[in-house]
């Protein structure tokens, strides 16, 4: 288990470092892929979330991660994060396993029996 938290971070700003950063080392715009992008980022050398949990009771990303948590799950909670505590942690994780993760697939629905 990684926990990562951030204070004053900005996604938006985050990108557009990466992008600057990726020009001024001078890589060509046609060899730029998410490869690129990703090492360029504040977060270069983690994994990506696959849980992001939002406290304070708001259901937005509020620029919070934006390419990281690409397909990650989330998880909302009323509590304030200074109020958060090991147990709201635990619900978000027991949430979290119960959840099917398709990475932006779809899942097949099932078929009637006798059907073909």
């Amino acid at each position: 288990l990684r926990l990562n938290i951030a204070f004053n971070y900005a996604g938006r700003t985050e990108l557009v470092d990466a992008v600057r950063s990726i020009v001024r080392s001078g890589v060509e715009p046609d060899a730029i892929d998410e490869s690129t992008v990703a090492q360029a980022l504040y977060t270069s050398g983690l994994p990506d979330p696959d849980l992001v949990i939002r406290t304070g009771g708001e259901h937005r990303l509020s620029n919070f991660l934006i390419w990281q948590s690409a397909h990650s799950e989330f998880y909302f909670h009323e509590a304030l994060w200074p109020d958060f505590r090991r147990h709201h942690l635990l619900e978000a994780v027991v949430a979290y396993q119960k959840r099917e993760r398709r990475y932006g697939g779809i899942t097949p629905a099932p078929t009637a029996i006798g059907a073909q």
